[in-house]
């Protein structure tokens, strides 16, 4: 792989074919490539509360079901929270610089569980504040989705940012399956005692350093910053004000905030309705989930991102059906096929869903032209690659509230009713009003009077 000859670019221009072929498609490779790296231990991170509360009780920690599911939602809500300034941070200070931050900063949120689950006396509220840091990993996709929108020409942006997100939807599968088997294993046991009843829970965290490290040099040495993508707090701000943002972000939570969601409470929902089941087959939802993310974004390319996603939520919807039968006949192989199916369609919806939203930026912008000629015609675009870039880290950034409200809600149904199927059920209703949106602002024939003037006409 070639090192990067400055970290910063002034020349961009990834819609010009010549270009592009040229240098372009080179040094965005690059880049894409280590934002995958960066992104996936940021997600690893973010995630591995979700293996590490569900062996809280065995290792000496007395918390209540309720307590261990807050542990798994609050990073969740953290990292959404999080991706605000992230989204934002891109444009100004650069995507190899914040990248290099951010990875830099997971150093903490690692070394902390590392030393605070070696400590059974440790009270919940101290334990919830450590896992609040693993927050910091969630920050990771937003600057890095809207960094890699900045090198990929339009037509190119669906498969792109798909590949981006699924490098970095795996590292929930990759922490659910690692985390298992380390933490049984004493090959870097920090305190150089026995285990709290045989689990090795401080090699959750101490797992992650050398991968960290790894990444932070490569951004080092192989990621750019482009200058053409600066711009101020205030322009980027402009996509507050604009509806399909906000459209976006409701549809976002149904389809990333289910994946996320769905990630953090599997192996817990797993543990507490089929206790004699191993957590250690968690992973593949959020495998199959990751996987299936890219051709989200291939399918979206070349259809459509709202058709697909729209039948995608009707997919979800009775995927919801089928687990809300299964776990109540407490069938773990039916539960776990549509569980699996769910999963599926929350990857696809996401690439879909993301597809959207540089198509719904452009057109609106096209729509608007700044000037005569080509000059209005470049402007507009260049306005809407800012524009799009922003509203890719604050949809995402919403759309990740998912993983808060998720778990918390399978909490609270179990706490009060014995069981998830609560919880399951107004996430079914929530699937319909996200397919009822999809619909009305990006399908039907007369979005001119929804205020959706010609995006009917666009592949959107």
């Amino acid at each position: 792989m070639t090192k990067q000859s400055s970290p910063w670019i002034a020349d961009w221009r990834p819609e010009d074919e010549t270009f592009w072929n040229a240098q372009g498609k080179v040094i965005a490779r690059r880049n894409l490539i280590w934002s995958i790296v960066a992104e996936h231990i940021g997600f690893s991170v973010w995630l591995i509360w979700s293996i590490v509360a569900t062996k809280l009780p065995q290792a000496g920690f007395h918390y209540t079901t309720d307590q261990l599911f807050q542990l798994v939602a609050l990073p969740g809500l953290i990292g959404s929270l999080m991706r605000f300034p992230y989204t934002f941070a891109v444009t100004m200070f650069g995507g190899r610089n914040w990248t290099i931050f951010s990875a830099s900063v997971l150093f903490i949120p690692t070394l902390a569980l590392a030393y605070f689950v070696g400590q059974p006396d440790t009270p919940f509220w101290l334990m919830l504040l450590v896992a609040a840091t693993a927050g910091l990993g969630g920050g990771n996709f937003a600057s890095s989705m809207a960094n890699i929108s900045f090198f990929y020409p339009d037509r190119m942006k669906g498969w792109a940012l798909g590949l981006n997100a699924a490098g970095g939807n795996i590292g929930v599968s990759s922490v659910q399956l690692l985390t298992p088997i380390l933490m049984g294993v004493g090959l870097i046991n920090l305190y150089q005692a026995e285990p709290v009843g045989g689990v090795y829970l401080q090699n959750a965290g101490l797992m992650w350093i050398v991968p960290l490290i790894v990444a932070v040099f490569g951004a080092v040495l192989f990621m750019n910053n482009l200058t053409s993508a600066r711009s101020s707090f205030r322009d980027q701000l402009a996509i507050i004000k604009r509806k399909h943002t906000w459209i976006m972000s409701f549809i976002y939570i149904g389809t990333f905030g289910s994946f996320i969601g769905y990630s953090a409470a599997f192996p817990l929902l797993i543990k507490t309705q089929f206790p004699s089941v191993t957590i250690a087959i968690a992973f593949l939802g959020p495998l199959v989930g990751s996987l299936s993310r890219p051709f989200g974004g291939l399918l979206a390319d070349r259809v459509g991102g709202a058709v697909i996603t729209f039948w995608n939520f009707i997919a979800m919807a009775a995927a919801t059906v089928g687990v809300l039968y299964f776990v109540g006949t407490k069938d773990f192989t039916g539960f776990l096929v549509m569980f699996l199916i769910l999963f599926v369609t929350t990857g696809i919806g996401n690439g879909s869903t993301y597809r959207m939203i540089p198509s719904i930026f452009r057109e609106e912008n096209l729509q608007k032209v700044r000037g005569p000629g080509d000059s209005g015609r470049a402007l507009a675009l260049k306005t809407a690659g800012i524009e799009s870039g922003a509203a890719l880290g604050f949809i995402g950034a919403i759309g990740a509230c998912g993983g808060y409200f998720i778990p918390r809600g399978f909490g609270a149904s179990i706490s009060v009713t014995g069981g998830p199927q609560l919880a399951l059920l107004v996430y079914l209703v929530f699937y319909a009003a996200c397919l009822a949106l999809t619909w009305w602002y990006y399908l039907r024939k007369s979005n001119a009077e929804a205020g959706v003037p010609n995006l009917a006409q666009a592949r959107v």
